[in-house]
């Protein structure tokens, strides 16, 4: 009796694990918003938005998540994409409330997309750090990826690391770690301020505007009814959750100073103008020097 319970058990949480990775955008997924303009295509494998002139589109997780390795592929809008912005990114609610941001902002036909990442805790966020890629985002799809755990959040392109924003509660800067998070992504018309601080406008003659996603796959813990899907009474294995605590290793930690010394565009924890009293703490922290 005892060996079905356990075999029972097992089975169980297989069957669970694989549900919050099923990468189903049917299962895993709301569009929200647009009129019709995000479509789940493929049985569920493919997932797409648009933006025209009267409205973009997005759409939301099922489940909320507190922590997780989340992974989504996405092929962004090619040719002239500039004024708008692809953004994908998770969330909490309310005014306090925790973000861990990709946007993707759109540019004229030949000029690179910018890669804008930001982290907001207890609702304060301005922590940006803006990326060129090392290569075509609109020509195949590639994977971005956003690990977050109880002392880091890393932000990461193909496997690459861009980003490390590490836990500086200990220096008095919040974390997020309290607030449940959803996925969401949207398309939307930023031309006011996206491309070239707004000087280039959409060209709606273009339109619509589509971006791509397939995929998606989170090995999380699942926040439901107040309590997470990785709680003590359930303890995860250590196989498939070994990134509550994983960090980078020597490989990852070189990698990621490749990307940030010929790719990083702007780091606010270098910005003196925008901070002439010194620059925000964690920015000691974070730093990959």
């Amino acid at each position: 009796m005892t060996s079905y319970s356990s075999s029972l058990a097992l089975m169980m949480s297989i069957l669970v694990l694989r549900d919050v990775s099923a990468g189903n955008f049917y299962q895993d997924f709301d569009i929200t918003w647009g009129d019709g303009r995000a479509k789940i295509l493929d049985n569920g494998d493919l997932l797409t938005l648009s933006l025209d002139k009267a409205s973009g589109s997005g759409f939301q997780s099922k489940n909320e998540f507190l922590f997780g390795k989340i992974d989504m592929q996405l092929k962004l809008v090619p040719g002239n994409s500039a004024g708008t912005v692809t953004a994908y990114y998770l969330s909490s609610q309310g005014p306090t409330h925790d973000e861990i941001d990709f946007e993707f902002l759109g540019n004229l036909s030949g000029d690179p997309y910018i890669l804008h990442t930001n982290v907001f805790s207890q609702g304060k966020g301005n922590r940006e750090q803006q990326f060129y890629l090392w290569f075509d985002p609109t020509a195949d799809f590639h994977t971005y990826s956003i690990l977050w755990n109880p002392q880091r959040i890393i932000f990461s392109v193909d496997g690459t690391p861009i980003r490390e924003f590490k836990n500086s509660e200990s220096i008095g800067v919040p974390y997020p770690k309290s607030q449940p998070m959803r996925i969401y992504s949207s398309l939307w018309n930023a031309d006011d301020w996206a491309t070239r601080g707004g000087l280039v406008k959409a060209d709606w003659s273009q339109a619509p505007f589509t971006a791509s996603y397939r995929n998606f796959n989170a090995n999380a813990c699942v926040w439901s009814s107040g309590s997470s899907s990785c709680s003590s009474n359930s303890p995860p294995s250590t196989s498939s959750h070994a990134w509550l605590n994983e960090e980078l290793d020597r490989t990852g930690q070189e990698r990621l100073k490749w990307v940030q010394k010929n790719y990083m565009i702007y780091n606010y924890c270098t910005d003196a103008k925008r901070f002439p009293q010194g620059f925000p703490p964690e920015c000691t922290i974070n730093s990959t020097s």
